[in-house]
């Protein structure tokens, strides 16, 4: 089962830059079989790469779907040389992945869309607030501290 929800009010225990990777699908033509099951099973091996070896950079993850033809992934990294760094390892799942995408897109004519989006959100520029919930988002992926600590209201917290 899943993790109880924390009962008291909390926010995330984030220091410092927070670096937020948004990645996603698309799927344009069901028909073309061929062409996006590949694109769709590649993300859940890079996950599992990522979770496996926390020396990656990669500090948790959320999955989404919008509706059965979108799905996207929000990363959250200690910082953007990581996650880079990882983007560019041969030696590593996004690589190959990445290359073979590209070959398969040129005779794909857009049968499948992927798309990414890095932010890196300077300290003092970002602020959540958890209360009734497990661990969830940047709380989860930086830990979470009760919200006295880093002050009681959202304008308090976004000049931490």
């Amino acid at each position: 089962m899943g993790r109880a929800p924390i009962t008291e009010r909390v926010t995330t225990a984030a220091k410092g830059d927070v670096v937020v990777f948004l990645i996603g699908m698309r799927i344009n033509r069901w028909r073309a079989v061929r062409h996006w099951p590949p694109v769709l099973a590649a993300m859940p091996r890079m996950l599992r790469e990522l979770s496996r070896d926390k020396s990656l950079g990669m500090l948790g993850y959320r999955a989404y779907t919008a509706g059965p033809r979108t799905y996207t992934v929000v990363q959250y990294w200690e910082s953007h040389e990581k996650l880079l760094a990882y983007a560019s390892a041969t030696r590593r799942r996004h690589h190959p992945a990445w290359a073979a995408f590209n070959r398969r897109a040129r005779g794909a004519k857009g049968a499948v869309g992927i798309w990414h989006e890095t932010y890196i959100v300077p300290a003092g520029s970002y602020e959540a607030i958890y209360h009734g919930m497990p661990p969830f988002g940047l709380g989860e992926a930086h830990g979470v501290e009760p919200v006295a600590r880093r002050g009681e209201r959202a304008a308090q917290r976004l000049a931490d």
